[in-house]
């Protein structure tokens, strides 16, 4: 455990970034415009700036006209070249990390380049611009006189021709400086256990004797840990164990449909939920005040934004924007351009721009996130919505859903398949599923057309899951733990086939 003096100098130490934040803040299109530059300049006479003609780049308007949009299956050649040694193709560095990613609407898996650059100035800057923007905004906090609970994924690394690959949260926890190491718990022999249920004892038996003060991993799998921390120590909430606890950085998934349920695991009035936006392929935004359902927008990580509004999203023939004409409440797919040489990729996260000075946002989902067989156009935000006001009218409450199409079939209408998973089940599932029939219409205006009378689409149709259901898939899948998510909206049947299966 530290002393007050090591929380106050690490304190300190951190909070110089605040400077160069402000910087962005104040000129975030110039900041932006000479990244790009930066990154075209960079990577000139890599195999791809030949290609691309990265020499006569002058400008964005150069650069969008020579550089087409990209999906992952577009750089996999090039990718896969790069893990087999070869060098200098998308980037003018050495690159020996790759972050397999395998994302959840695509069973292949990805490997995303991580190169040493992005590894310290975009996701080792960001862990510690998510404790500075913290710290700045909780001058009496005592973050640093205890440790760092940090749940990351699988974190088996493996090697393939000198080069690396692994879960994100192995290659960093792999490349951790010492006091971030120092400061963290378990310990980094523990986190790289990669059985995900060994690894679960494990921290437990690591980390309840100590003095835990914040909280890092995603809301799905820190829930499933939290609850067996109780189950083991047999107290009533979380504060029993870690009195000192008092942040809890999160991401990956939606806190909404997790936020009561963590309210009640850590009864303290004044406790913070510091939402995070990162990926394999980048650290994106952070939530910069307490309380706020924001993230700002992190201009100096070394990745140059562009945005489709998702109006006139045509996947990789889409016209692009840049940062100084995004609007507010629109949402945008999002394209990102990387020092890890991803050019003008796809990431596939949809965004909405909640304030342009500066500029915040908050994730709204999936380009694919969706489900639109029957023109109905439901989107993750949709659905949360009205999952929510659904739960707290019925006080009952979610761990896990997926849904996927019923299609028509001879004159029967077509319709939506849940399989939810509750810890707190609704008293009546028939109130329950007409709340949330009618929360989706109110919300959903091509929904509610599309319910007219049961025409095209029937009434929802919800299966209760067994207890412990999503998890045995994923367990069934090797999936548990870290960024595997489940996934939640889908055009086609095969999810739910599969649970119903179970």
């Amino acid at each position: 455990m530290a002393f007050p003096i090591v929380n106050s100098i690490i304190s300190w130490f951190l909070k110089k970034r605040i400077h160069q934040i402000e910087l962005f803040l104040k000129y975030p299109i110039d900041v932006q415009n000479e990244l790009l530059l930066k990154l075209v300049s960079a990577s000139k006479k890599t195999e791809f700036g030949i290609q691309h003609n990265f020499l006569s780049i002058k400008n964005y308007e150069d650069f969008a006209k020579l550089v087409p949009i990209q999906k992952y299956e577009s750089i996999e050649p090039l990718i896969e070249r790069c893990r087999k040694g070869e060098q200098n193709l998308f980037w003018h560095t050495n690159i020996k990390w790759f972050a397999k990613s395998s994302g959840t609407t695509n069973a292949k898996s990805k490997f995303i380049p991580v190169s040493d650059e992005a590894l310290e100035y975009c996701h080792m800057k960001a862990g510690k611009d998510m404790l500075c923007l913290y710290i700045n905004n909780n001058e009496h906090t005592q973050l640093f006189t205890g440790k760092s609970l940090r749940l990351g994924g699988s974190s088996d690394i493996y090697e393939d021709n000198s080069s690396y690959f692994g879960d994100l949260s192995a290659i960093i926890t792999e490349n951790l400086p010492f006091w971030a190491d120092y400061s963290s718990a378990p310990s980094q022999e523990v986190a790289l256990l990669s059985e995900w249920e060994t690894k679960m004892e494990a921290i437990i038996d690591e980390t309840i004797n100590e003095n835990i003060t914040s909280l890092v991993g995603v809301p799905s799998w820190m829930l499933v840990l939290l609850n067996r921390v109780l189950e083991r120590t047999g107290k009533d909430n979380i504060l029993e164990v870690w009195p000192n606890l008092e942040v809890y950085f999160h991401g990956g998934v939606n806190f909404n449909p997790y936020r009561e349920q963590y309210k009640k695991l850590i009864p303290k009035k004044n406790f913070q939920y510091y939402e995070i936006y990162n990926a394999s392929e980048g650290f994106f935004a952070i939530q910069d005040n307490n309380g706020s359902k924001e993230l700002l927008l992190m201009l100096d990580y070394g990745i140059f934004y562009e945005f489709i509004p998702m109006t006139d999203y045509k996947g990789e023939n889409s016209k692009t924007i840049t940062l100084s004409e995004v609007k507010k409440e629109i949402d945008y797919a999002l394209i990102i351009t990387t020092n890890s040489g991803l050019w003008r990729y796809l990431i596939g996260d949809t965004i909405r721009f909640t304030n342009l000075e500066p500029y915040r946002i908050k994730i709204t989902g999936r380009t694919r996130h969706y489900i639109n067989v029957f023109g109905e156009e439901l989107n993750i935000e949709n659905v949360e919505d009205a999952l929510k006001m659904a739960t707290e009218k019925t006080n009952s409450l979610i761990i896990d859903y997926t849904v996927g199409p019923i299609f028509m079939k001879d004159k029967k209408s077509g319709g939506h398949e849940w399989i939810i998973e509750f810890s707190k089940k609704p008293e009546n599932m028939n109130y329950f599923t007409e709340l949330l029939d009618n929360a989706l219409k109110a919300i959903n205006s091509d929904y509610e057309a599309k319910r007219y009378n049961s025409m095209t689409l029937a009434m929802p149709k919800i299966h209760v899951a067994k207890e412990g259901l999503f998890y045995d898939w994923l367990k069934k899948k090797d999936k548990l733990g870290g960024q595997h998510k489940v996934p939640r909206l889908s055009n086609s049947r095969a999810f739910v086939e599969e649970l119903l299966s179970l």
